[in-house]
C-alpha cells in the first residue's frame, strides 16, 4: 500500500500542487496539510481519500503560490480617521505621538485592495478546481498502489505455495507419527510390565488409541488446506473495487492458530520442525498481507 503521486493546477491568479503519499497501515489513517486560509478544504480532502482507499497511512498536502509578485494594497483612511483623536489625546497627555510606521502596523490600516478580493463565486470555483486536482493525485496514487499490488500478488502466491508444500510434508510425517506413538507407548509399557501385571491386549489398544487421538493432526491439516483454498480465492478476487486486505489479514490469523495447534500436538521432532517452518511461512505471508488493499 505504498505509493506517491503529484498533481498540479493553476488559474490566472495562482498555481497549486497536491502531493499524496501512502505507506502500510492496518486501517485508513489520513493526514492533511493545507496552507493558511484553505482550512475549509480539509474535510473535503479526507472524504475524497476515504472514497478511493480503504487501508494505509495516507498523507496529503497542498501548496499554493501566487502568480503575482506582490498584491495591490490600500490604506484604510476611514480607520486612520478614527485613530486621529486617539493620537491627539496622547499628544495632550505628553506622550510621544506614534510614528507613521507605527500607525501602518495597526491591524486593518493596510489591507488588500477590495478590487483584488475574490467573491464567493470565485472562491467556489477555486475550491472546485483544487478538488479536481486532488482527485487527479488520488487516482494516480491508487494506480501506483495497484501496480505494487500486482507485483505483490506473485509474492503472496509464492508464500501460499510454500505453506501448501509444508502442509503436505506435515501430512506425510503425521502418518509416521502414529507408529512413533505406538512404539513409544510399547517401550514404556514394557518397562512397567516388569513390575506390574500385564495389561490385556484390549486395554493396550485403548491406551494406544487415546494417545494416537491426541496426536492426530489430520483435522488441523484439513483446515489448513481449506485456508489455502480460500487464500487463493481472495488473491484471485482482489481488485481496486473489491478490497480483500482485511479478510486476508484475518485468514492469516486462522492459519497461525492451526499451525500452533499442530505444533502442540506433535509427538515427533521432525513434525515439530515442519510446524515451526510452517509458522515462519505464515508470518512472512502475514507481513506481505499488510500491503494489500
Amino acid at each position: 500500500m505504498t505509493g506517491y503521486a503529484r498533481a498540479q493546477g493553476s488559474d490566472e491568479r495562482r498555481r497549486w500542487v497536491w502531493e499524496a503519499r501512502s505507506v502500510n497501515g492496518r486501517n485508513l489513517d489520513v493526514r492533511c496539510r493545507v496552507p493558511q486560509g484553505f482550512e475549509r478544504l480539509e474535510n473535503l480532502a479526507r472524504s475524497a481519500v476515504g472514497a478511493k482507499l480503504r487501508r494505509g497511512n495516507v498523507s496529503i498536502s497542498l501548496t499554493v503560490a501566487s502568480e503575482r509578485a506582490t498584491k495591490p494594497l490600500r490604506i484604510n483612511r476611514a480607520l486612520l480617521a478614527e485613530l486621529a483623536p486617539l493620537v491627539e489625546e496622547m499628544r495632550r497627555a505628553g506622550a510621544a505621538p506614534p510614528t507613521a510606521d507605527g500607525l501602518l502596523r495597526v491591524r486593518g490600516v493596510v489591507e488588500e485592495d477590495e478590487e483584488t478580493q475574490e467573491s464567493e463565486e470565485l472562491i467556489a470555483a477555486l475550491d472546485q478546481a483544487l478538488v479536481g486536482t486532488l482527485d487527479e493525485a488520488l487516482k494516480a496514487l491508487a494506480g501506483a498502489r495497484a501496480a505494487e499490488g500486482k507485483a505483490l500478488a506473485g509474492v503472496l502466491a509464492g508464500h501460499i505455495d510454500e505453506t501448501e508444500a509444508l502442509c503436505r510434508r506435515a501430512g506425510e510425517r503425521a502418518e509416521a507419527q502414529i507408529d512413533t506413538v505406538r512404539s513409544r507407548f510399547r517401550a514404556q509399557l514394557d518397562e512397567l510390565l516388569q513390575r506390574t501385571p500385564a495389561l490385556s491386549e484390549e486395554r493396550f489398544a485403548q491406551e494406544v488409541a487415546l494417545l494416537v487421538g491426541k496426536a492426530d493432526v489430520r483435522e488441523e491439516l484439513d483446515r489448513l488446506a481449506a485456508h489455502i483454498t480460500q487464500a487463493r480465492g481472495l488473491l484471485a478476487e482482489a481488485r481496486p473495487d473489491n478490497p480483500v486486505g482485511r479478510k486476508f489479514d484475518f485468514l492469516c490469523q486462522e492459519f497461525n492458530r492451526e499451525a500452533n495447534t499442530l505444533c502442540s500436538k506433535s509427538a515427533d521432532i521432525e513434525l515439530t520442525r515442519i510446524g515451526i517452518d510452517l509458522k515462519g511461512a505464515i508470518e512472512r505471508m502475514r507481513e506481505q498481507v499488510q500491503n494489500v488493499e
